[in-house]
């Protein structure tokens, strides 16, 4: 009888599956750390990832910067920049470890996967339509390798550049009055 029930509800067992997502994390580490201290340091983060069934796809570290401001009476810091697929609650997990960890004076992870995907449609709709202001160079291009075209291209500045000049003369006669006054 339970399986009927459970049909009727629309419920399906379903397995714990843990999806993996793309994530930065950027983390900023006090300036008094040694070279050696911080290569550790990466090092142990990543250990972390890859022991909590996630991957490192980069790391970057960006070096010494000025901060914006005090943070923990410390006006720059050595930024390190940690590109990775993992599940949320290895994330969440790493983001545990940051908030402890003694030479880590502040971090920040941001999902990607969603932001990769919101650039893939842009590009996706600015491929499929074209711009504008790009026909009139297609049409010159074309126009260039027609023997009758440089003609009617040259004719074609010489009677726009006669209005430009009339529009300019006029405000500038107008500008004249209002200073002197």
């Amino acid at each position: 009888m339970e399986v009927a029930t459970e049909a009727v509800r629309g419920r399906t067992p379903q397995k714990e599956v843990e999806m993996n997502r793309t994530y930065e994390i950027m983390f900023i580490v006090r300036p008094d750390v040694e070279e050696a201290e911080l290569d550790k340091l990466i090092e142990t983060f990543s250990g972390y990832i890859t022991t909590g069934g996630g991957t490192v796809k980069t790391t970057e570290k960006m070096g010494r910067r000025r901060l914006a401001y005090t943070v923990k009476k410390f006006n720059d810091g050595l930024y390190v920049l940690l590109i990775v697929d993992a599940p949320a609650s290895l994330v969440s997990e790493i983001e545990r470890r940051l908030r402890v960890s003694e030479p880590v004076i502040k971090f920040l992870t941001v999902r990607m996967d969603e932001e990769d995907k919101r650039v893939a449609k842009i590009k996706a709709h600015r491929d499929a339509h074209v711009k504008r202001s790009a026909l009139p160079q297609i049409n010159a291009e074309a126009a260039a390798e027609a023997p009758e075209a440089p003609v009617a291209v040259a004719e074609a500045p010489a009677v726009v550049a006669e209005p430009v000049a009339e529009v300019v003369a006029e405000p500038v006669a107008e500008a004249e009055p209002a200073v002197a006054s």
